[in-house]
């Protein structure tokens, strides 16, 4: 099986990328991390993606005189290390047109809220602020504009009545990465294509069920 070179660019302790590194363990992943990448030196993500043996790189944006030139550091490193797709895991960097657009449907994200509601931060206080009893997590092909693009996967998320932010998060933080990893098999696995700006599912039924009925978060 040709595993597809997968690059992880956090900034952050990388719970998510934790979450993708223990799936692609397995030999039958179709994916294979070859590259944890930071903007931020010190993140806690690093260590822990280097004690799983898996090669990192920190580029710090503050060196650099723009995005432009930030993300040609990083292009490089992505060169070198031959990857093919970009997972972005907490990456806390708006990137470039031209950088989207050199990785058109080959770079996703997951977002802590069932897009394409709720965009940005602090999602989960909007949502108990609006009286919200459903949220839940989005994974999608990176577009230009912020946490927009095709929708891969997503997973509902109740909220409860005592909810604060961060009882909130921590149960769509659970749902995110049940379907972090199976997002990524769906695209390394080419199960999914884009046409008109919408995911269409080739392959097999089961994956198609797996993915629309993910396990329920309480």
């Amino acid at each position: 099986m040709n595993r597809k070179r997968t690059a992880i660019l956090i900034s952050g302790r990388g719970s998510n990328m934790d979450a993708l590194i223990a799936a692609a363990q397995s030999p039958a992943y179709p994916a294979e991390i070859v590259l944890v990448l930071s903007n931020a030196p010190g993140a806690e993500g690093l260590a822990k993606a280097a004690k799983a043996g898996i090669a990192t790189a920190a580029i710090d944006h503050k060196g650099f005189e723009g995005r432009a030139e930030f993300e040609a550091a990083v292009q490089a490193e992505l060169e070198a290390a031959n990857v093919d797709l970009i997972c972005l895991a907490g990456f806390m960097r708006l990137l470039t047109d031209a950088f989207v657009g050199a990785w058109h449907n080959r770079m996703i994200n997951i977002h802590p809220s069932l897009l394409p509601a709720y965009k940005g931060l602090d999602t989960h206080r909007r949502v108990i602020r609006d009286g919200g009893r459903i949220t839940g997590c989005t994974v999608h092909f990176v577009r230009p504009q912020m946490d927009q693009g095709p929708i891969i996967a997503q997973a509902a998320v109740p909220v409860h009545a005592d909810d604060m932010d961060d009882s909130l998060a921590e149960r769509v933080l659970t749902a995110e990465h049940a379907i972090y990893p199976m997002a990524l098999k769906l695209v390394a696995n080419e199960t999914v294509r884009v046409a008109g700006e919408k995911v269409r599912f080739e392959g097999e039924e089961s994956d198609q069920a797996a993915l629309l009925s993910p396990a329920p978060v309480q």
